[in-house]
């Protein structure tokens, strides 16, 4: 009896280890980077295993833009999200380490401002006011509501922003105080957008930005902040950035995929259905989708291996939906 029972239980570990050396053996897509552009990846990433019925498996990791870009340049992963355009910085470590790159726009976001819904006195927000706030100069000195306008709460503002890793930081500061990462450091700052909603949402006199995706999926707990940028307060929306208007916190977001990675059949696979599906997932996670003519052109630079960036290792502030499709007709 009890060498049937040893045998039953070495087949059952063996059995064991070759399921998992089965699942393990499994082809690897391996992405990682902004939180912003997650939910994007992250739904493409799951219609695209059950499509390929487990067949091949799909990783996608949060670490910011610049964490991810990090990694991306070490040739650590296939696949990096990014919530601006690589930087100088950036493309020189992926020259250092031979790591080329195929630049891919996948959507446009309206970066959003968001108070508490508590919060009845800054429905609408000026360009200047939102540089008052965030410039390193404001750092403990810039505290309360009424610093910022005479009219608001004497009462102490709670700050909630992107991490220092994150290409909404990146934007945000440029777009807002004028230099990327130029920032006060007094806030709470977190990489995972989720985090900033929740601090949000349980303090009456907090302010922080994030991805539209996450607002619209939060608007119940958090509220969007009119951006005044001298011609009246305008909401996000998927009419305000279509037509230009959101400006300057309307931006473009993007994939980057190692051009070496691409020789792997996985790979190709993937960024194929991603292309071939992102108008309609784009739409799905609630950020703003492409002209199709920019996605044929990341199939067309996919399938001709053409690297590189049209930004120059530079974010690109009031970029319309209609200027990048210049861009990209000119790689």
């Amino acid at each position: 009896m009890l060498k049937i029972f040893t045998f039953t239980v070495v087949v059952a570990v063996a059995v064991a280890i070759i399921i998992s050396n089965q699942v393990n053996a499994r082809p690897i897509v391996t992405i990682d980077g902004s939180s912003t552009v997650y939910p994007i990846t992250e739904a493409v990433a799951e219609d695209f295993q059950i499509a390929k019925k487990g067949g091949i498996r799909v990783t996608v990791g949060i670490s910011g833009t610049g964490g991810g870009f990090k990694k991306f340049c070490r040739a650590e992963i296939d696949i990096v999200n990014a919530s601006r355009p690589i930087q100088h910085s950036e493309m020189e470590a992926c020259r250092a380490a031979g790591v080329q790159y195929i630049e891919m726009p996948i959507a446009f976001d309206a970066l959003t401002v968001a108070v508490n819904p508590h919060n009845t006195w800054s429905r609408t927000i000026t360009v200047a006011e939102l540089r008052k706030i965030w410039e390193p100069a404001a750092h403990g000195k810039i505290t309360k509501w009424n610093q910022i306008n005479p009219a608001w709460p004497d009462e102490k503002i709670k700050l909630f922003g992107a991490g220092a890793d994150s290409g909404t930081f990146d934007y945000f500061t440029e777009a807002i105080v004028g230099k990327a990462k130029s920032s006060r450091g007094d806030f709470t700052a977190s990489e995972d957008d989720n985090v900033l909603v929740q601090g949000i949402a349980t303090d009456k006199y907090s302010l922080g930005f994030f991805g539209f995706a996450y607002y619209i999926e939060n608007q119940k707990k958090v509220n969007a902040v009119a951006i005044d940028n001298g011609k009246g307060g305008v909401i996000p929306s998927a009419e305000s950035v279509g037509n230009g208007n959101y400006q300057p916190l309307s931006r473009p977001i993007f994939i980057y995929v190692n051009a070496k990675a691409v020789d792997k059949p996985e790979v190709n696979e993937f960024i194929d259905f991603y292309m071939k599906n992102a108008p309609s997932l784009v739409k799905e996670v609630k950020y703003f989708p492409l002209p199709r003519e920019i996605y044929q052109f990341n199939l067309d630079h996919l399938k001709q291996r053409k690297v590189g960036t049209v930004f120059d290792g530079e974010s690109k502030i009031d970029l319309r939906i209609d200027e990048l499709l210049k861009l990209e007709r000119r790689l």
